[in-house]
């Protein structure tokens, strides 16, 4: 098997406990895909400061990484074992592109990666490795970050960019999780589910100048940045199915999408 990319809008914490389609959809997925070998992870919720960190531990820890929530949330626990050798084979070829980039034997998985995963494989038995994203990188930095993590697609991985579609906390506070969508979220979700569809590299890339609502989707931009990365490691040939559409508090696009390179039926 060769890796497979994902694209997953991971929403509120919440999405662990309470139904809804996005969280029907996740177990879903994880019923239907193959069976990885190993699972890469780069989350919304990992931002490390000069360069790239890459998770090294052999038993990471569950990371309970937001506050305010039900004691349910907290007692709840992804015990996946770590994957070193993929992590250091990250490592090495992120050197070998001129990346800064260290090993962190201490990092868990973040609920970015650990409360989806729960939903696809909640046996916790397939290793997951977590790669971070660059405090205060743009978009061809992370670009770049996926050109150098390449031989990822050689390997029987998962590959899962975890963030989400849409991303305005502020505008979702005080909106139940089954407010009705806003048209300017949904906007801007399906503009990039079309650049997405016709492999429009530049467009995502320069979504900020380019897409509809960009900076009220995203006031921030951490939430999208795994998106680039998956991009870089899909090279020049690409394009991507959407998978899931929907929302949450109105303002939380939960749209999924695989990114499929030249060799697994892109351009």
């Amino acid at each position: 098997m060769s890796s497979q990319m994902l694209l997953l809008s991971h929403g509120s914490p919440m999405l662990a406990l309470e139904d809804s389609p996005a969280r029907r959809f996740l177990q879903g997925l994880g019923r239907q895909s193959e069976r990885p070998g190993a699972v890469v992870v780069i989350s919304a919720h990992w931002e490390h400061v000069g360069g790239v960190a890459v998770g090294t531990a052999l038993r990471p820890d569950t990371i309970h990484d937001f506050s305010g929530f039900p004691r349910a949330l907290y007692a709840m626990h992804y015990d996946a074992p770590g994957v070193p050798e993929l992590a250091q084979q990250c490592l090495g070829w992120l050197a070998a592109a001129g990346i800064p980039a260290v090993a962190d034997v201490q990092r868990g998985l973040d609920h970015g990666a650990w409360i989806p995963l729960s939903l696809m494989f909640p046996a916790a038995d397939i290793p997951v490795c977590q790669v971070s994203l660059v405090r205060g990188a743009d978009a061809h930095a992370h670009y770049r970050i996926g050109q150098a993590l390449q031989p990822l697609l050689d390997r029987d991985v998962l590959v899962i960019g975890s963030g989400s579609v849409t991303h305005n906390l502020y505008e979702a506070m005080g909106q139940g999780a089954q407010a009705r969508e806003q048209p300017w979220s949904r906007e801007f979700a399906d503009w990039l589910a079309q650049a997405l569809l016709h492999g429009r590299t530049q467009d995502v890339l320069a979504y900020r100048e380019r897409a509809p609502w960009a900076r009220r989707n995203h006031p921030s931009e951490e939430h999208l940045a795994p998106l680039f990365v998956l991009l870089g490691m899909a090279g020049d040939a690409w394009r991507a199915e959407q998978l899931f559409s929907g929302s949450a508090h109105g303002v939380i696009a939960m749209d999924c999408h695989r990114i499929l390179p030249a060799a697994q039926g892109g351009f």
